[in-house]
């Protein structure tokens, strides 16, 4: 080496020794984070490069500084720099890690301060490793470099640059107007309209033939929830008479069968219940009758009769109802209305729709005029920087040659000071190996010395270890036969007393059911002198509408009006 490079080398040499507690924090850290997969016989070469970054970039340099990191591996470099130069990690742990080594102030302006004001440059040595990376840009190292000589040859003529033809302007195709056909209603769905008419008039003549005659056949409540369905269902004025005349002649079937058949055999149906619902049926008549003997004797002591209030709360209760379906049907209503005022506000939005696409085509030519204008100004421009960019490709080629061999130059110097580090580092590691390997044969040696143990075991002694409730394993065999008689013993009494309780349970469930017959049969004499007095006193209008539901109502037609008078103007 020269003198110049002996001492460089040197001087690194003794820094890197001299500040290695420092320069031990950043590449362990960078090891624990970045540098999981690196291999460890590099740690070496990242602590030169932290050392010239930190305490030597200064004297040597950026351009130096790069020609270093770029004569070695590029992915390695760019990784361990990207992780040095962290604004984030300079200023928080870095500085506090070095802070315990040297004086904070000290370490803050003599290394952070000088670190953060090369971070921008080194910043862009890392985005220019990066590209490398990205362009997978690789150099073949050869022994031999030729030197190429130029011919002598004339120099053409440089050719004119025709001038580029204009662009032509974009011509938006004609649109096509809209048919009318598309605003008027197709024929098919009125055919269909009228053929579902049909349809529907025949099927209720039919529906209400095949009802009549399988009447006699179909439960009464049945077919009177099944009736009053289909009358809600179809509410057109051609088949009301004749579904009425069916109504009449149904019922007037039915109540002589009614007659006919025996009560008792409808009361007396017998139905089977599990031991759940006896005893739930049985508990509720109990109840009831707990309530009705605790109402006589409060009638007994003078208290009122409580059926007043009773059928007023159930007066109450029906005008509730009827003002719930007044302000059900109200809300339908209104949800009609707002659907209608909708269409409205739609038709409005279209006419506006329409006025602002006349504004965006007049903006529209408008701006093609403007865009021409500016592509011929830009055609003028990109002439005049092709005529500079030729001027300035004449003397690339002898600059080119002179960067070509100062950087052959560099990688030569940094490929023999590298190969010198792997070697100390692989002597180091050798001497390591052969030491584990003789502490190894050592242990080995002493497990293989150790004699067998044998302990032989009285099963009659106990452990001594000196508890209060220490025994032999024979004495602990005995106890555990004592305790599984005594838990057969109480497995058997058990068994005797659940099978008591199931016969006792058995004579409850069997008092109850005589019970639940007797209730039985007095409810059901109650309930039938109660249907005779409420058929009695039946009868019912169909109240008036609300004048909300017809105001509405009205409403609603006025809308209906106004958005068919807007859809003709549209």
């Amino acid at each position: 080496l020269n003198v110049t490079e002996e001492k460089f080398v040197l001087d690194t040499l003794a820094g890197c020794t001299e500040y290695k507690s420092i320069l031990d924090v950043v590449v362990n850290a960078f090891y624990v984070q970045d540098g999981r997969y690196c291999p460890i016989s590099e740690r070496n070469l990242y602590i030169v490069i932290c050392y010239l970054a930190t305490f030597q970039l200064e004297e040597i340099g950026l351009q130096h500084f790069s020609r270093i990191v770029k004569s070695l591996d590029t992915a390695k470099m760019q990784q361990f720099l990207r992780f040095f130069f962290n604004d984030l990690y300079l200023k928080t742990w870095i500085k506090d890690e070095w802070s315990h080594f040297y004086d904070s102030v000290y370490v803050k302006e003599n290394w952070i301060d000088p670190l953060l004001r090369w971070q921008p440059k080194v910043q862009q040595l890392i985005e220019k490793l990066t590209d490398k990376l990205s362009n997978r840009a690789t150099t073949i190292k050869t022994s031999r470099v030729t030197q190429p000589k130029e011919f002598n040859l004339t120099v053409p003529k440089p050719r004119a640059i025709p001038p580029p033809s204009p662009a032509p302007l974009p011509v938006l195709p004609k649109r096509q107007p809209v048919p009318p056909s598309i605003y008027k209603a197709p024929k098919e769905r009125k055919q269909l309209e009228e053929i579902k008419t049909k349809n529907i008039q025949k099927a209720k003549i039919i529906f209400s033939l095949v009802l009549f005659n399988l009447a006699p056949f179909i439960c009464f409540k049945f077919l009177c929830r099944i009736i009053s369905a289909v009358l809600v269902l179809w509410s057109q004025k051609s088949c009301e008479q004749y579904l009425e005349v069916v109504w009449e002649s149904v019922l007037t079937q039915y109540f002589e069968e009614l007659t006919k058949q025996p009560q008792d055999l409808i009361d007396n149906i017998p139905i089977k219940l599990n031991t759940a619902a006896i005893l739930r049926e049985g508990a509720l008549y109990q109840r009831k009758l707990e309530e009705e003997l605790k109402r006589v004797e409060n009638l007994q002591q003078g208290a009122g009769d409580p059926s007043e209030f009773l059928e007023w709360q159930k007066q109450m209760r029906g005008k509730d109802l009827e003002e719930q379906l007044t302000e059900i049907e109200c809300r339908r209503l209104q949800g009609k209305l707002s659907y209608e005022e909708a269409v409205l506000a739609h038709q409005n939005v279209i006419q506006e729709n329409k006025k602002k696409a006349d504004l965006l085509r007049e903006e529209k030519a408008e701006l093609m005029n403007l865009y021409a204008e500016k592509c011929l100004q830009e055609q003028k421009e990109m002439k005049e920087l092709v005529e500079q960019v030729m001027e300035g490709h004449k003397n690339v080629k002898q600059v080119k040659a002179k960067i070509q061999e100062y950087k052959q130059q560099i990688v030569q110097q940094v490929c023999e000071e590298s190969e010198e580090l792997l070697r100390q580092a692989l002597e180091k590691k050798e001497d390591e190996n052969r030491k584990r390997y003789e502490l190894i044969q050592q242990i080995r040696a002493i497990e293989s010395t150790s004699g067998i143990r044998q302990k032989f075991v009285d099963l009659t002694e106990t452990g001594g270890h000196g508890l209060f409730g220490e025994m032999s394993i024979v004495e602990l065999r005995e106890r555990l036969a004592l305790l599984k008689e005594a838990q057969k013993a109480a497995e058997e009494e058990k068994r005797d007393q659940i099978i008591h309780e199931k016969q006792a349970k058995e004579q409850l469930i069997l008092d109850k059911l005589d019970q639940i017959s007797q209730f039985r049969a007095e409810l059901g004499r109650a309930a039938a002198l109660k249907q005779e007095e409420k058929k009695k006193s039946q009868s019912g209008e169909r109240p008036m509408k609300d004048e909300r539901i017809l105001n509405l109502q009205k409403k609603i037609v006025e809308k209906k009006i106004e958005r068919k008078k807007q859809a003709g103007l549209l």
